[in-house]
């Protein structure tokens, strides 16, 4: 079993309104052979509480304007360090960055095939070292 057409359109277009707010990382995975429950995931990451809060948004605003798509559970909002989008067909994870490195969630669905993203997605990948290489030394994560 793969993920069907409908999963692949959303998470497409969730990975491009992630893209748009700046996320960092972004990648999806098909773990419908392994999940009953779901066809993909697609994670992402920010370096503050704020960006994420943003990135889902955007991706809540997107998917729900040009695709009709409605969460049927968001978590995670209050602290905003890691928020979960279940959308059924798809779930989408935006964590902090240092929860992205904690839960290392790569490493549990590296087994499962790797969606293609869109290229503005795909551009991502790597950004969260380069910001923490930018931004080591500084402790509040701003830039002097």
């Amino acid at each position: 079993m793969t993920a069907t057409d409908r999963s692949i359109e959303l998470i497409n277009a969730a990975a491009l309104a992630a893209a748009d707010k700046l996320a960092h990382d972004i990648i999806a995975y098909d773990v419908s052979d392994v999940l009953s429950i779901t066809d993909a995931f697609l994670l992402a990451s920010a370096p503050s509480d704020r960006q994420v809060k943003a990135i889902v948004d955007e991706i809540e605003e997107r998917l729900n304007k040009d695709l009709g798509a409605k969460p049927v559970r968001r978590e995670g909002d209050r602290e905003a360090r890691w928020v979960l989008l279940d959308y059924v067909d798809i779930v989408i994870h935006v964590q902090h960055s240092e929860e992205r490195v904690y839960y290392a969630l790569e490493r549990l669905w590296k087994d499962c095939p790797e969606l293609d993203l869109p290229e503005e997605a795909k551009a991502t990948r790597g950004k969260a070292a380069a910001h923490a290489e930018a931004t080591a030394g500084h402790e509040d994560g701003d830039l002097l």
